[in-house]
Order: C-alpha cells, then sequence, then structure tokens
C-alpha cells in the first residue's frame, strides 16, 4: 500500500508552482519519488504526468490531490477516472477546498466514492446506449460501424463495458465495433480495464 501524488499547474499563467502543493503531499507522507505533475491548462493539453501516475497506481494504493480541480479536465473526465480508479481498487484522498470530504481511505469518504461511481456508470450506461443505438443505424444503412480498424472514445467506452461481461464474444465485439482483435486489447484488457494507449486516446479528446 502506497500513496501516490499529483500536482497540476496552469501553463497560462507564469506565477504559480507546485511548492503548495508538493509541501501538502509530502505533509500527508507521499515521498518525492512518488509525486507527478503537469504543466497544462485547456481540455486539450497532454497531461503525461497523470498517464504516468496512472499507471504506476496497483490495487490498494491510494493517489492524493491538493484540490480536485486539479485532477480533471472536466466533470465527465472527471467521473471517468474516479471510476477507473474504483474499479482498480485505488483510494483517491482530496486534501483542500470542497473536494475535501473525498477520502475513500474512511467510511464517509467511501460514500461520496460511491456517488461518483454511480455518475460514472450512468454516464457509461449512456454511451453503451448511444453506440448501441448509432450501430443499428448503421447497419440499417447497410454498414458495418464507423471508420474500420479505428478505436473512438464512444467505442472504448463501450468495449470496457461490454469486456466486463464474461459472456461477451470478443469476436462479435470486435464485428460490432469495426475493429481487429488487436486494437481492441491494445486498448483495454481482457476485464475491461483500460490500457494505456486508451487514456491516451480519452486524454486527447477532452
Amino acid at each position: 500500500m502506497t500513496n501516490f501524488g499529483y500536482m497540476r499547474v496552469s501553463k497560462t499563467d507564469g506565477s504559480q508552482t507546485t511548492a503548495l502543493q508538493r509541501d501538502a503531499l509530502i505533509k500527508e507522507g507521499v515521498v518525492e519519488k512518488n509525486i507527478y505533475e503537469d504543466t497544462a491548462s485547456g481540455k486539450r493539453d497532454a497531461r503525461p504526468g497523470l498517464i504516468a501516475c496512472l499507471k504506476a497506481l496497483q490495487p490498494g494504493d491510494s493517489l492524493l490531490v491538493w484540490k480536485l480541480d486539479r485532477l480533471g479536465r472536466d466533470l465527465r473526465h472527471l467521473v471517468n477516472l474516479v471510476h477507473d480508479l474504483n474499479a482498480q481498487q485505488v483510494g483517491l484522498r482530496v486534501l483542500t477546498g470542497h473536494g475535501a470530504a473525498i477520502d475513500t481511505t474512511t467510511s464517509s469518504g467511501k460514500l461520496v466514492f460511491g456517488i461518483f461511481a454511480a455518475l460514472a456508470e450512468f454516464e457509461r450506461e449512456l454511451i453503451v446506449e448511444r453506440t448501441t443505438a448509432g450501430l443499428v443505424a448503421a447497419r440499417s444503412r447497410g454498414r458495418t460501424g464507423g471508420a474500420k480498424f479505428k478505436m473512438t472514445p464512444a467505442k472504448l467506452r463501450l468495449a470496457q463495458a461490454a469486456m466486463a461481461n464474461r459472456d461477451t464474444s470478443v469476436e462479435e465485439l470486435c464485428r460490432e465495433l469495426g475493429i481487429t482483435r488487436t486494437t481492441l486489447y491494445r486498448y483495454v484488457d481482457e476485464n475491461g480495464a483500460i490500457r494505456e494507449y486508451g487514456y491516451k486516446l480519452l486524454g486527447s479528446c477532452k
């Protein structure tokens, strides 16, 4: 069980530094080597530090952030990220601000985490519903999906939900999505967990 920290500052404001965030993380027991950082502002800004941090997390670990807005690009990104942490059995602690009630190492914090997980489930079900409807409409027009062999955020979320179901046929899923088995496993594993390529795809489309 290891504590990891993530911090971010805006690249549009040169006066911002990570000193305050770093001090808060270290005070809570995060060692320097386990602190990841990014300088990013907009939704489309790459965040290699966050990707590396998420890759380093293992079940039982905790991710600490100074404020909730340091973690997510927007509400959708934040909800999906919290859901993914929950699926990986990784705790989340927010140290200050309105999100300070989130501490999944406590009973009350787990309740807040559960609300986020419910929101993520709701969002995922909507994506599955919209994607399925789109595939049905495409087939009715004589098409079998979007661009052949190309993964999209909508396809990725559908694949994630489908692969979490043990009864899913990988062959049928790939045929429905218009991708190859190799492409599928490049973005998700056999249990539906998002791989590094998947995080990069979702991040590039925010």
